[in-house]
This record gives structure tokens, C-alpha cells and sequence, in this order.
């Protein structure tokens, strides 16, 4: 049996050019029937297999969309990459994913390769420290759509799915103060995250709509470092009046902060409760998790952030100035560990 014949080699035999070999493939109306049929039967008797990837390319696409996010190794981010790329499979477009390592300059590195190798939209959670975002303008001017999400930008200019943290913070409030916990502390993200303004708004309005006294005191800002997280403890625990109660950025940041209360002989739970983000399956397995967990969708994050990509990539909006901006916030839910369900 031959080889697999190229469009050249086809082109040569019926001396015509290659890219009227390559029309009657794609059945282009400016190409007769005649030479239609003529390249149809010659690719079949010489076992012709169209090469998508070089199609693409010809057509200067790539079918590929970029997903760049702070870490892969955090179970919430691994989660949300699956919901991407299953819905990226469903479209058969590609993924070509980078990790920040929750650095600006390495998000910015991994930007312009990415625009380097032709991808076509991007979807991206920030890193912890982004605090402007001039290097996606390199993208916008290139009229390649960019889609945030969970972590995303303090602007109103952009497209981004993510989470309700304010009503879940209010939640996690609501939560506590009927364990009559009236003494709630918080140790937050950094000051930048727009997740973490979110939280902070969440927790001063749960405050006050149970009764409770506001203290700006009683919020602490983390880099989200073990180092941070301990220091985080340790200035809310030499408050005058210390939290019985305390509401951390996410579940890792709980993890590091229960260690640190078990090291002063604290009992989780009892002395010192917690209430978390992001629900991971691995804190059902812990034997002193927080009392309970702001669910937060990372799959379902993913799987919008990329259905969002892939309408401001069709046809109908492609190439135009699009004025709207899509804005989708999924409503997150407080999730009680089984443990403390009846407590």
C-alpha cells in the first residue's frame, strides 16, 4: 500500500496548485465539480489523511486555548483545570496550561510564551500578588478574550466567573454565632485579592447583622505562607479578647492555623473553632477539621470560565468590539462537616 499522500504530491499529479487541492478537500464553493471529484478519488486512491493540525494552521488557528493558574499541586485548582478541560474536550479544542506558583512575574512569563505559541483565549485564576494587570493588555490588543476566574481582577472591564465570597463569608458569620461564638476573628488573604476585600466585607456585615461589634483588630492579613499563617495566629490569640472563633482564607491556611492552635495546647473546636473555604475532600479525613467549609464549585468555575471563552470565540462575536462583559457569580454554599453536623 502507498504512503499517505501530501496535498503537494496530489497537487503536482493533477498540475494545479496546492491550495486548489486543498479547496476541493474542503468542498470550497469556488472550485469546480469536476476538479472536485478528480482530487476526491486521487486522495482516496492514495490513501490521503487530512493533517488537522497543519489545516489549522493554514487557516492561522490553533485550536488551543491557554490556562494558566497559581498552583496545580492545590486540590481547588486541580479541580477547576478538570471542569476545563473536559468542556474543552467537548468543543475537541486543547489546553496548554502553565502554574504561576502564585508569582506576578511568572504569570507574565508564561503569558507571552503562551502568546508566542498561538493560543486563541485564555482562562486564568491570578497570582497572589498581581496586583495590576498591564500584561493581559497584550492579549486584548491582539483581540484574544481573556476569561478570570476565582481569583480575579478589581476592574469592571473584564469577563470573569467566581464565587460569591461575601454571601458565603456572611454564611460562615451567620454559622458561628449560633455555636454562640460571639468573639469571630479572621485571618485573610492579601490585601490586594479582590477575593480577599470580599471576605472582609463579608465578615464586617455578618458582624453587625447578628449584634456583634465589628473590630478591625480582629481581621489579619496572610501571605498565605506557614510562616504568615503563624504569625496571623499568633497576633489574634494575644488580642485582650481573644476569638473563640476564627474564619481562614481557605482550607490549607486552616490546616497550617490548627497545627499552630495544637501546638499551644489549644482544643480545636472546643477552646478554638474554625470555619474554611474551598471544602476539599481531604478535610473529611482530618481528625480535627474546621467545623465547616464555604463550598465554593471549582469545577463548575472551570467549566463556565471555559463555555465563556468559547462564546466570545464564535463566530457571531469574534472580531467585533463587545461591549458586555460577562459577569457570572455562582452562589456558594456552607458545607458542615459530618462530624459536627449534630453539635
Amino acid at each position: 500500500m502507498r504512503n499517505r499522500a501530501t496535498v503537494k504530491e496530489m497537487a503536482q499529479h493533477l498540475n494545479v496548485s496546492e491550495s486548489t487541492v486543498y479547496r476541493a478537500l474542503l468542498d470550497h464553493h469556488n472550485i469546480g465539480l469536476g476538479m472536485k471529484i478528480k482530487v476526491r478519488e486521487l486522495a482516496e486512491k492514495w490513501n490521503y489523511q487530512r493533517n488537522e493540525r497543519a489545516a489549522l494552521f493554514k487557516q492561522g488557528k490553533t485550536n488551543t486555548i491557554g490556562v494558566i493558574l497559581p498552583e496545580f499541586s492545590e486540590s481547588f485548582f486541580s479541580t477547576a483545570l478538570s471542569g476545563i478541560e473536559d468542556t474543552a474536550g467537548k468543543h475537541n479544542w486543547s489546553i496548554m496550561i502553565g502554574q504561576s506558583h502564585d508569582r506576578k512575574d511568572r504569570e507574565k512569563e508564561i503569558l507571552a510564551n503562551m502568546k508566542r505559541k498561538g493560543i486563541e483565549g485564555l482562562i486564568v485564576s491570578l497570582a497572589k500578588d498581581s496586583h495590576t494587570y498591564e500584561h493581559f493588555d497584550m492579549l486584548k490588543r491582539s483581540n484574544i478574550p481573556v476569561v478570570f476566574f476565582d481569583r480575579v481582577p478589581g476592574q469592571q472591564d473584564v469577563h470573569f466567573i467566581s464565587s460569591n465570597i461575601r454571601s458565603g463569608t456572611i454564611r460562615a458569620i451567620d454559622f458561628l454565632y449560633k455555636k454562640n461564638h460571639k468573639i469571630i476573628g479572621m485571618i485573610n488573604g492579601p490585601e490586594d485579592l479582590s477575593a480577599s476585600r470580599e471576605r472582609a466585607d463579608g465578615y464586617e456585615k455578618g458582624m453587625r447583622e447578628n449584634g456583634l461589634p465589628f473590630v478591625p483588630g480582629l481581621i489579619v492579613y496572610s501571605d498565605l505562607t506557614v510562616e504568615g499563617t503563624n504569625e496571623a495566629m499568633r497576633r489574634l490569640l494575644s488580642n485582650e479578647e481573644k476569638p473563640t472563633a476564627i474564619v481562614v482564607f481557605n482550607d490549607y491556611v486552616a490546616m497550617d492555623a490548627i497545627r499552630y492552635a495544637r501546638e499551644r495546647k489549644l482544643r480545636i473546636n472546643k477552646d478554638i473553632s474554625f470555619v474554611s473555604y474551598a471544602n476539599l475532600p481531604l478535610m473529611s479525613y482530618l481528625a480535627t477539621p474546621p467545623l465547616a467549609s464555604v463550598e465554593q464549585y471549582p469545577y463548575e468555575q472551570g467549566q463556565k470560565a471555559t463555555e465563556t471563552l468559547f462564546r466570545l470565540l464564535s463566530e457571531d462575536v469574534k472580531g467585533r468590539g463587545i461591549d458586555t462583559h460577562y459577569r457570572i457569580i455562582i452562589e456558594p454554599k456552607l458545607v458542615v462537616h459530618k462530624k459536627f453536623a449534630s453539635v
